[in-house]
């Protein structure tokens, strides 16, 4: 049986990187694809109108620490458990305490709940699954302002 070596011809490379650019634009558009079915990367709105609020956030942020208010979120035993201390370490009495809690990338899985003044803190049944949480607590207007306190939590 004898064999004959085939000549490599113009037409082989036409054919091999008309291959490759195919794979390559068929890659693309599914990552294309699959991430307009995801998340948008929104994170407001109006990203105009949130820069304007902007400073006037971190007047009140300011404002409040000056004060001596600490405050303090986390998750423990399926709750949402947030804490305000004035500088005395006195509880704050807060108005309309509640929790926004999201995954910080994904726009899935988020959720908002009222926060009960119990005990020493406001607190929220919520259980979360394992992973990077963000929350978001915000409070109705007090006399430094409204409180609007952003942390992240860790869920084994």
């Amino acid at each position: 049986m004898k064999t004959t070596a085939r000549e490599f011809t113009g037409w082989h490379m036409l054919a091999i990187i008309t291959a490759f650019f195919a794979v390559v634009i068929a890659v693309n558009l599914t990552m294309a694809i699959s991430s307009m079915r995801t998340w948008t990367g929104l994170v407001v709105d109006n990203s105009y109108v949130e820069s304007q609020r902007f400073n006037d956030k971190q007047h009140t942020i300011a404002a409040q620490r000056a004060a001596g208010w600490v405050v303090e979120t986390s998750h423990a035993d399926g709750s949402i458990v947030f804490s305000a201390r004035d500088a005395s370490g006195n509880t704050l009495m807060l108005d309309n305490v509640s929790a926004f809690v999201r995954r910080p990338v994904g726009g899935h899985d988020d959720t908002t709940l009222a926060l009960e003044f119990r005990g020493n803190d406001y607190v929220g049944a919520l259980d979360l699954a394992p992973g990077v949480w963000d929350i978001t607590i915000t409070t109705a207007p007090t006399a430094l302002g409204m409180i609007e306190y952003e942390s992240r939590v860790t869920v084994e």
